[in-house]
């Protein structure tokens, strides 16, 4: 489950307007600091504090190749000139700690929130922040210490929630039990977890998400859709995507298939069920289907000696710009995502979509690709046989990615923030 190992990003910040103080406390690199970013470049960051930073320095005398490969990700060169805090050398002990006493799932990732919680606020006791006129933004579940810290500051408090929570968890849950051939059984979170996360929500003054799916998802469990804020990810393009030029056969063949992508964690929240049986129904079509990423499900033989299937497994992020260059449509039919940030990173190359109807709202029907009516194969297979038969179209939606993606910028996520000033005082 990917977005459990999304670790936690947290913000401090002063809510007055023309003249806001934000403090950035992010544990992993989550959305490739984009928060930082972004308020780095509106010149509204004090400090960054997160667990890892690599520099180059770092770099070249810590960490040679192959060792620490993932580590390598923990920079950004947009805020080389920040002010930034990290606990490289802890973080990293406490890590292998962890590994040593074969701690894992569940238990490691509450254990890694909680160490976190700690070293943040041992930061923040130590600050010169002011009581009152500063707000605390934390993400999902690793933010009830620095919450209960806040509320006895009179901080002003808002939670970033980084998926649809427990809806999105009954919801997973009640799909793998309709498909047990592929997963046995899924992890859970314990009790005390929801019981935490429903804390936050509680002391949360305002609760940021990114998609109307996960504001409805936080409405079923009787939060007012007063506290809620739905705010997108942001994303940038490289210079090497700008650049890009995607070009479409007059028409598909068995020499020259439709090329689907699939990116991400080959699990069943990722709708991997409905996909193969899509394949089954689109056995005789010029179609090739790429699989680049985790495999977590018990793949039925046919699927493992299908030759229309590529199964590429796990490969590094600087990699995978590859298999969104070489396809002609990604396909993202999940049954719950906060947002899915690889549909920007997928627009990004001018790759059109098929997604479902459960992650952010980057695609237009008919724009710049399909929203499935339902995640069934028979959905999927009748999305891919339009896209099999209309490669012009294809193009259509390749070009209006463009103007699509540029309502995601740095830009457009710090004017966002700022509407957030909370006039408590």
């Amino acid at each position: 489950m990917l977005r459990l190992y999304d670790y936690s990003l947290l913000l401090t910040y002063t809510v007055n307007y023309h003249h806001s103080t934000w403090v950035c406390c992010q544990l992993g690199a989550r959305e490739h600091y984009a928060i930082p970013r972004a308020l780095h470049q509106a010149g509204q960051l004090k400090t960054l504090i997160t667990d890892t930073w690599i520099n180059h320095y770092h770099l070249l005398n810590w960490f040679p190749q192959p060792f620490f490969t993932n580590l390598r990700q923990r920079y950004h060169p947009e805020l080389n000139h920040a002010k930034i805090k990290s606990f490289n050398q802890s973080q990293i002990a406490w890590e292998l700690a962890q590994k040593n006493q074969h701690i894992y799932d569940w238990e490691l990732i509450i254990a890694r929130n909680d160490w976190w919680q700690d070293k943040v606020l041992e930061i923040l006791k130590k600050s010169n922040l002011p009581d009152k006129k500063v707000t605390l933004f934390a993400y999902s579940y690793a933010a009830l210490k620095l919450f209960r810290y806040a509320k006895k500051r009179e901080w002003n408090i808002i939670l970033g929630q980084i998926d649809p929570g427990v809806i999105e968890e009954k919801k997973i849950f009640k799909e793998a039990q309709k498909h047990k051939n592929l997963q046995k059984q899924i992890s859970t979170a314990p009790h005390y977890y929801w019981t935490d996360w429903r804390q936050e929500c509680t002391l949360a003054d305002r609760i940021i998400v990114n998609s109307h799916w996960s504001s409805q998802a936080l409405q079923q469990i009787g939060i007012s859709s007063d506290k809620l804020k739905i705010i997108p990810l942001a994303y940038q393009s490289s210079d090497i995507a700008l650049k890009f030029n995607r070009t479409y056969p007059s028409q598909f063949s068995a020499q020259r298939p439709l090329k689907v992508l699939f990116l991400g964690q080959v699990i069943i929240r990722k709708g991997i069920a409905a996909i193969l049986e899509a394949i089954d129904l689109l056995s005789n079509k010029a179609i090739e289907f790429w699989f680049v990423g985790k495999i977590e499900v018990e793949l039925p033989k046919k699927a493992k000696k299908n030759s229309r299937i590529k199964w590429v497994g796990s490969v590094s992020r600087n990699k995978t710009s590859l298999y969104y260059q070489q396809s002609d449509v990604f396909l993202f039919p999940t049954h719950s995502d906060g947002f899915g940030l690889t549909q920007l990173e997928a627009q990004s190359w001018k790759l059109p979509l098929i997604t479902s109807q459960f992650c952010g709202e980057v695609v237009k029907d008919r724009i710049n690709g399909l929203i499935l009516p339902n995640i069934t194969g028979k959905a999927i297979a009748e999305a891919l046989i339009f896209c099999l038969n209309n490669p012009q179209q294809l193009s259509n939606f390749s070009h209006n990615s463009t103007e699509i993606l540029s309502h995601y910028s740095l830009n457009k996520l710090a004017q966002e923030l700022n509407t957030l000033n909370i006039n408590k005082y």
